[in-house]
């Protein structure tokens, strides 16, 4: 019994982690009311009713957020059910799989966004991307949520399906680029008098997620993290 509930914990643990991160893109980039909003507006477990209550479509996509909760719960319990000879050291041994494939999927994400970014964003900053893909274009590309859903997205897919393939993490490669980032915009910046947002703000996205990943990925390997 207390091997179930320690494996029930463990996987709710990691399931509801990835929920909420699911939860805040809908909640913030497609104005989804949220669990907290809908209980609100319920008024569940002892939270106050909202000032304007949710209308009918908010009202479903708050019923299709609580079914995902309440459906991934059920899952991992009958999960748990279904393999009770399973050890907490299998379950681990999955997770940590899973945990070495998400960071995999994130580092070509961040790495391949940000070359795709700076190219976009200099050849707009430029004007050279006018006259490649138009006036009309080169204005939604400038919109962060138009730039984010279109090109941003597409390549985190992408990013999943390489790291799937893809064992390695190349932290050095990562390190080094960062490095020539960094020597680029001194290099712009006091010899040419050339500098803009966008080239500090590469090196910033990818320095951190090298901290992230080579933090995430000495955890899995050495148990530790150094800050």
């Amino acid at each position: 019994m207390t091997l179930g509930l320690l494996r029930v914990f463990a996987w709710s643990m990691v399931s509801l982690t990835l929920l909420f991160l699911f939860n805040n893109y809908l909640i913030f980039w497609n104005d989804w009311p949220g669990l907290w909003n809908f209980f609100a507006h319920h008024e569940m477990f002892g939270i106050s009713a909202l000032r304007e209550p949710l209308d009918s479509s908010a009202l479903t996509l708050g019923w299709i957020q609580s079914f995902a909760l309440v459906s991934m719960l059920s899952a991992i319990f009958l999960f748990v059910f279904k393999t009770p000879k399973r050890t907490l050291i299998e379950d681990a041994d999955i997770l940590s799989r899973f945990a070495a494939y998400l960071t995999r999927a994130c580092f070509w994400a961040v790495l391949l966004v940000g070359f795709f970014d700076i190219i976009i964003s200099f050849l707009r900053v430029e004007g050279f991307l006018k006259s490649i893909l138009g006036d009309t274009f080169t204005i939604e590309l400038g919109r962060p949520a138009f730039r984010g859903t279109y090109v941003h997205y597409p390549i985190i897919i992408i990013s999943f399906v390489i790291a799937f393939f893809v064992r390695g993490l190349g932290f050095t490669w990562l390190a080094l680029l960062v490095v020539i980032a960094e020597f680029q915009i001194v290099i712009s910046r006091f010899v040419y008098s050339y500098e803009q947002a966008f080239m500090g703000d590469l090196v910033r996205m990818w320095y951190a997620a090298l901290f992230l990943f080579s933090s995430s990925y000495a955890l899995i390997t050495e148990g530790h993290v150094r800050v």
